[in-house]
């Protein structure tokens, strides 16, 4: 599958009704950015269950701004709507297809449940244990 452009509109769409979804953040006048889009375009041609979704940080402002991007090229993971990978940086076709590989390897079931137990860690402000008296 070839990568395709998204906007902010698109962009939930996206990433709920796809397993797998890779985004690259990137801009025209970025360097790294320029030099990435042909890894990432070769990359995706390989994987045809992985959408490899780009979006041009200068036209989609707003959205660049909600993914908290302040470093381009960033890219992101997202597999079944979650969130399991993002740094900035342009990185190599092996290490894009080991990237790819991990993501599909993951333990989704392993995964909510870590984010579960983070979120309920965070909700009680204190770590496990930390209310017990000696």
């Amino acid at each position: 599958m070839a990568t395709v452009d998204i906007t902010e509109a698109e962009f939930e769409t996206t990433v709920t009704d796809n397993d797998i979804v890779l985004v690259d953040f990137w801009a025209d006048w970025c360097g790294p950015c320029k030099q990435f889009a042909p890894v990432y375009d070769q990359v995706s041609q390989e994987h045809e269950d992985v959408v490899f979704a780009k979006v041009d940080t200068e036209a989609e402002r707003g959205l660049a701004a909600a993914a908290n991007i302040t470093s381009i090229p960033t890219l992101m993971a997202f597999r079944e709507k979650v969130l399991v990978y993002a740094q900035p940086g342009a990185i190599n076709a092996q290490q894009l297809e080991e990237l790819v590989s991990k993501v599909k390897e993951l333990d989704m079931d392993q995964v909510r449940e870590q984010i579960a137990a983070q979120q309920n860690a965070d909700e009680s402000g204190a770590p496990e244990g930390a209310d017990q008296q000696n």
